[in-house]
């Protein structure tokens, strides 16, 4: 059985990698140099996943980091929805 701390790796390889292949708000998916694009979002996702908190508290999340950090016009909560059910 894998200890708490590769678990908790392994789950966080698995954020970074939805984040990468389905959530992209950027555009850095197919680029080689970018793929650690996210890591800085992964920790918080893991968090809020870990204490179970809703859906919606997810995708509002998203559309900060989205909207805050990079700058974006981002679309709305729904269509987030897809993306906290792959993190799921």
């Amino acid at each position: 059985m894998p200890s708490r701390e590769a678990q908790a790796r392994h789950i966080q390889d698995a954020i970074r990698l939805v984040l990468l292949k389905d959530w992209d708000p950027i555009g850095v998916r197919d680029e080689a140099q970018a793929q650690d694009e996210y890591d800085g979002y992964v920790g918080p996702i893991y968090r809020l996943l870990a204490a179970g908190r809703p859906d919606r508290e997810i995708q509002e999340y998203l559309r900060t980091v989205e909207r805050d950090e990079m700058g974006l016009s981002p679309a709305g909560l729904d269509s987030l929805a897809p993306v906290v059910q792959r993190l799921k």
